[in-house]
């Protein structure tokens, strides 16, 4: 029996670029209520809001765009302008819109294991904007299941694996978040293989569980079947 017969891909800053859309839609945030704080103490802010707010909201574009709202609020004392509220709604929208930029190596990377592997995308965010950002990347063909959760945990991967795969213990997770990635699928039983992004939400910081035997990191997704060749000895 093969060890590995299915292999999961966060989608986010692993297949393509999304929190550098975030960084830039901060900065424009923070120019809006420049006359009121400085823009390092808006970030702050802003950040307490979100953390307070994924219970509520969840992950992605709406929960971001009401986090910025409350914080504005919070920031005026209740003075913030109806057109600056206004401003805040447009950017988000802006956000709604902006470009899909698949990372290196991807495309040839999820081709080459096509038809090899069983490939699912595993998600967490807003589910019109993850549907959005894979038509538009042009990747949908290339997996054989498409799971866009609220959260991902241990509890996630085991139902995901079990549902699709072969099980969690023949199941491989590769994405650019210890804390959502790779942790918790390296819990569930699965390999985890840590993609670094420059630009990942400091939220999804964790230490990385390198004494943990299926731990693995790459460079870049291009480097991934090298991997899979170490594992499987194919």
């Amino acid at each position: 029996m093969r060890p590995i017969t299915a292999i999961g891909f966060d989608a986010d800053d692993t297949l393509w670029q999304n929190e550098q859309f975030y960084r830039l839609t901060e900065e424009h945030f923070a120019t809006l209520l420049g006359e009121y704080a400085e823009g390092s103490h808006v970030s702050e802010r802003l950040l307490e809001a979100e953390q307070r707010n994924l219970e509520h909201y969840g992950f992605g574009i709406k929960g971001f765009t009401l986090s910025m709202i409350e914080t504005a609020i919070e920031i005026t004392d209740g003075r913030v302008p109806a057109k600056t509220i206004a401003e805040i709604l447009d950017i988000g929208r802006d956000l709604l819109r902006h470009p899909v930029e698949t990372l290196p190596h991807v495309e040839e990377t999820l081709r080459a294991l096509n038809g090899e592997y069983l490939l699912v995308l595993i998600t967490k965010g807003d589910l019109f904007d993850q549907e959005r950002k894979l038509a538009q990347s042009g990747l949908g063909e290339l997996f054989d299941a498409i799971e866009i959760v609220s959260d991902k945990s241990a509890t996630t991967y085991r139902r995901i694996f079990s549902k699709v795969a072969d099980g969690p213990d023949r199941a491989m997770m590769v994405g650019n978040s210890l804390k959502s990635d790779i942790v918790p699928a390296i819990a569930a039983g699965s390999y985890g293989v840590f993609v670094p992004h420059e630009l990942t939400w400091v939220v999804e910081h964790v230490e990385p569980p390198t004494d943990a035997p299926r731990f693995r990191q790459i460079e870049h997704l291009g480097q991934l079947r090298d991997v899979l060749a170490e594992i499987t000895g194919e």
